[in-house]
């Protein structure tokens, strides 16, 4: 699960890497559907074919992660989009492909399989 999340943190940084090259270059924001052509051409590359390894619709999320964050930019309700560093706040998520199993806490996810959860222990503070 951390090559997946690492592998969306590559995929964001990259993208928005890109997107700062295209606009010192003096051009427009780059909008989502151009993005998702850069993650196939990443995915057939000799030197990013680890990438094939993951998911698609994570590395896809990611992207849609940075889009979002550009026009909350443009609206004024966020700062400027900055690279994601490793170990802090690692996530990835699955917007469909996952079964659960809640009697046996298990979890599907695609291309890892079947694996088990932990639910949180809730306290009370007296």
């Amino acid at each position: 699960m951390r090559r997946f999340a690492g592998a969306c943190r590559f995929v964001f940084n990259r993208a928005l890497a890109r997107q700062n090259e295209n606009h010192e270059a003096g051009n427009k924001y780059i909008p989502y559907g151009k993005m998702a052509s850069w993650l196939v051409e990443w995915k057939n590359a000799t030197e990013t074919q680890w990438l094939k390894d993951s998911p698609s619709q994570p590395l896809q999320q990611s992207l849609k992660d940075l889009e979002r964050a550009y026009k909350n930019f443009f609206r004024k309700r966020a700062a400027f989009p900055r690279f994601k560093k490793r170990g802090q706040n690692d996530a990835f998520r699955y917007p469909q492909g996952v079964k659960l199993d809640q009697e046996n806490s298990r979890i599907f996810l695609p291309k890892l399989g079947w694996m088990r959860y932990r639910k949180a222990v809730r306290s009370r503070v007296l």
